[in-house]
């Protein structure tokens, strides 16, 4: 019993700082992946909520089409998600509506 305060510090400590760390590697390996996965054409989402498309690609910024003809320059960190087109989007999340869109 004289080691328990110094066992559970040990597990605090795991459960602390561990965890987490294992917890933002994989973030940071997914968010690279999507990164990598960026083509030209691809629709995507900033960390700020603007719907574009990939219109070019350099090694640390990405040239995005927010309407057609208006080409805007961004970090490549500012790229949060792939977007799907809305018609797979519903027929992925509701698997009871038909795939042809009709209700």
């Amino acid at each position: 019993m004289e080691y328990f305060p110094l066992i559970m510090l040990a597990v605090l400590a795991v459960v602390l700082f561990v965890l987490p760390a294992r917890q933002r590697k994989k973030v940071q390996a997914q968010t690279a992946a999507m990164q990598a996965s960026l083509e030209i054409g691809t629709p995507v989402m900033t960390t700020s909520g603007l719907h574009a498309t990939v219109a070019g690609l350099a090694e640390k910024t990405i040239d995005l089409e927010i309407a057609p003809g208006v080409v805007v320059t961004f970090a490549r960190q500012a790229i949060l998600e792939i977007r799907r087109p809305a018609d797979a989007a519903t027929a992925v999340d509701d698997p009871s509506r038909p795939a042809d869109g009709t209700v």
